[in-house]
């Protein structure tokens, strides 16, 4: 037995860990995750001024409308025609903002162009609920996770360490009537294979969670779960580590006010009563 063991082939060394303590919480979880190629439609590595702008446009919800509808015409596109919602003068204002950028080109005929092609407005939605964790909680961040584990599809969208806890978002960029039964329970399925500290629902959308988004993650839970909990406004607490926003007032301050929901049901119960 033991020459059988010797004259084996030599294993091939573990892959190299991508760096971060998120990427390593989910490592110690036994996964082996890989960061995927982000479909952005600007550099990976985007950073300093231009960030911060960019940042401070995504934290506007017409912004985010706008930027969305430009990346789902597939071509060029004239202020007006991105968003239903935004007349052909906002438009016209937020798409020269990216041209300044050097996100936008202006194109002839007094119509706009993407220099970097993106496929869907999700990687940069999540780009930015990553990069106001990191900004406004201090979290070591990543996103498009893929995470390898066997049977489940699907990127884990962002995941964030803090505190020894891993947070896991699942950010959905696409309005509430988009969002089937299959999303939510392909949701449930990483949630429940992960077992995060906490994980927020987080839809990128002003209309209510109540009438479409709950009833179907109450759904998933079961008939044994309890109704869920409205914290405020429209930040729900469905358990003590599952959590779901909307956009309404603001989706970043909505996401890290139900982390610090999850944080606080964590610690250690009041002992001063």
């Amino acid at each position: 037995m033991e020459a059988q063991a010797a004259a084996a082939q030599a294993v091939a060394p573990a892959p190299l860990l991508p760096s971060g303590e998120a990427m390593a919480m989910l490592a110690r979880r036994g996964f082996r995750p890989e960061s995927g190629r982000p479909d952005l439609p600007f550099a990976r590595d985007l950073d300093g001024e231009a960030a911060e702008r960019l940042g401070e446009l995504l934290g506007h919800y017409s912004f985010r409308l706008f930027l969305r509808g430009a990346i789902q015409r597939r071509s060029d596109f004239a202020p007006g025609e991105a968003t239903r919602y935004l007349t052909a003068a906002q438009e016209k204002s937020l798409a020269d903002a990216l041209v300044e950028l050097g996100i936008l080109v202006r194109t002839p005929r007094d119509r706009y162009r993407f220099l970097r092609r993106a496929t869907s407005f999700g990687p940069t939605l999540e780009w930015y609920v990553a990069r106001e964790l990191r900004r406004r909680l201090g979290c070591d961040v990543a996103t498009g996770v893929k995470f390898r584990a066997p049977g489940l599809g699907g990127d884990l969208d962002v995941v964030a360490a803090m505190e020894g806890k891993l947070i896991y978002v699942e950010a959905k960029s696409s309005p509430p009537k988009h969002l089937t039964q299959g999303e939510v329970a392909a949701f449930f399925a990483r949630v429940r294979r992960l077992r995060p500290d906490v994980a927020v629902f987080a839809m990128d959308t002003a209309l209510r969670l109540s009438d479409r988004v709950l009833p179907l993650l109450v759904a998933e839970l079961g008939s044994g779960a309890s109704g869920p909990r409205r914290i405020e406004r429209d930040l729900w607490a469905l358990n003590p580590h599952l959590y779901a926003v909307s956009a309404k007032s603001d989706l970043a301050t909505n996401v890290c006010r139900v982390v610090a929901e999850g944080l606080l049901a964590l610690g250690p119960a009041d002992t001063s009563r």
